[in-house]
């Protein structure tokens, strides 16, 4: 490929009053400040979670050979990219004892960090590091933001599980062992963050930055570079602005969905409607009829952040124990009480329509990632996502076998299009291999583990 133009990309559209950060272009390349020396583009972590596990005979292929013709009812939407992902059965959890009550609060605290709280100060966060937090500490300086933290429902599950702080049930990031990351619901927020104007020390001065007259005024103030770009180049451009209108208008319509259905509820009409016509649905977000528009919204902006380098890492929280149901499924009944099942076949249907539904959340993150291109393959090529569960089956509260797909080539470095059914290893060892693998260097093991899963690596 010629390369005449080695920048780095957020410096293309200064002195605009406006900033926007730009894909990977052909006639771009990753340079080295000073250097122009050429890279790969960089590997992103992401990791996606769904809480109470999942129906095994559901989840796991029957055979490594048939993983890729005739995969599990679970992973289903995944059929198109399942040559991108790799699946591995035996990855055990974290033993909870001396917290053995505590199963909720632990299904999540420890799926990153894969240790215990300390048992000597429950009342308060204390505990390990996590992984997308290790992460973020070695390449986070890169980029704008140093980590992204996403969740589908508020923070605040109040449950006193083994006289655990409060905290450990909704948070799965940790800055340090004592300081829980919080993360951000409202997509508008993040959009914000991601894409908003900045002052000259960086800092976010327009909390509505993505109207039709601001990306007007960068593509504007971009004249001269786009003259310079190939027309694949500008191709891309312009397919890359659109997607970010077309997440501001999605936004915008669920805010006003939600304004108007308050606005109905509170007795006043909005809309020309016959008086006998059903108001507005109340759309609740996080926890409304269309849970999949908001979740897959929020998938978006992580595609965008990691599109545009403005992270390489994030977590997104697809649900916590506390409460949350899916009525977009056809039924109303809350996630945990499905999930104490003993076996009666129609509650069992209903957890098995939860779990296929949030991994399709996924699955639409990753099929976008892998219809996207840059450099030499596409966005997932140079990518790690994880999406998993901190139990193996909520009706027991097993943590031996837990649920894990990992998608993504990590830059070369993880081989995929496999399922490993007798992995021998901890969700420790998972992560500490994972940031191998996104070439983080790990001076000591992430949480309880004791080695890295080479099988799992393209290393010999």
């Amino acid at each position: 490929m010629k390369n005449n133009l080695l920048m780095n990309r957020r410096t293309c559209l200064k002195g605009i009053g406006a900033t926007l950060a730009l894909p990977f272009l052909e006639s771009m390349s990753w340079a080295e400040p000073g250097q122009g020396k050429l890279y790969k583009p960089p590997v992103r972590l992401a990791f996606m979670y769904m809480p109470h596990g999942v129906i095994m005979d559901q989840f796991w292929p029957k055979s490594p050979e048939g993983f890729l013709s005739s995969p599990p009812p679970a992973l289903e939407s995944l059929r198109p990219v399942l040559d991108q992902c790799l699946l591995m059965k035996g990855i055990s959890g974290v033993p909870i004892a001396p917290f053995n009550g505590a199963p909720h609060a632990l299904e999540l605290s420890t799926w990153l960090t894969a240790m215990l709280p300390d048992a000597s100060t429950r009342n308060r966060i204390n505990i390990g590091i996590s992984a997308d937090q290790i992460a973020a500490n070695y390449i986070g300086g890169f980029t704008p933001l140093p980590s992204l933290e996403l969740a589908t429902m508020p923070q605040t599950h109040k449950e006193n599980q083994e006289g655990l702080n409060e905290g450990y049930y909704s948070h799965c990031s940790f800055r340090s062992p004592t300081q829980a990351v919080p993360a951000e619901i409202n997509p508008r927020t993040v959009l914000s963050r991601l894409f908003g104007k900045s002052d000259r020390l960086g800092h976010i001065r327009q909390t509505d930055p993505l109207d039709r007259q601001m990306l007007d005024l960068v593509i504007g103030g971009a004249k001269d570079l786009r003259r310079k770009l190939p027309k694949d180049d500008q191709h891309k451009l312009d397919e890359y602005l659109d997607s970010v209108r077309a997440v501001e208008r999605r936004i915008a319509a669920i805010e006003f969905r939600q304004k108007e259905a308050a606005l109905e509820k509170a007795g006043v009409s909005v809309s020309k409607r016959n008086a006998s016509d059903s108001p507005p649905i109340e759309v609740k977000i996080p926890e409304g009829d269309k849970r999949s528009e908001y979740m897959q919204v929020m998938c978006d902006l992580n595609v965008l952040a990691f599109q545009t380098d403005t992270t390489r890492v994030s977590t997104y929280i697809g649900s916590t124990p506390n409460g949350v149901s899916y009525p977009e499924l056809g039924f109303s009944n809350e996630h945990h009480s499905q999930t104490h099942h003993n076996n009666e076949p129609e509650q069992v249907r209903k957890v098995a329509a939860i779990t296929a539904f949030n991994i399709a959340q996924f699955a639409y993150m990753v099929k976008k990632m892998h219809g996207l291109r840059e450099g030499d393959g596409t966005l997932l090529d140079n990518c790690i996502m994880m999406w998993g569960s901190g139990l193996e089956d909520g009706n027991k509260h097993a943590r031996e076998n837990l649920p894990f797909i990992i998608a993504g080539k990590g830059g070369g470095s993880i081989n995929t299009g496999r399922f490993l059914a007798d992995t021998k290893g901890n969700q420790g060892d998972l992560l500490t291999t994972l940031l191998a693998c996104a070439g983080i260097p790990v001076d000591r093991p992430v949480g309880i583990a004791t080695k890295q899963l080479k099988e799992m690596t393209n290393v010999l």
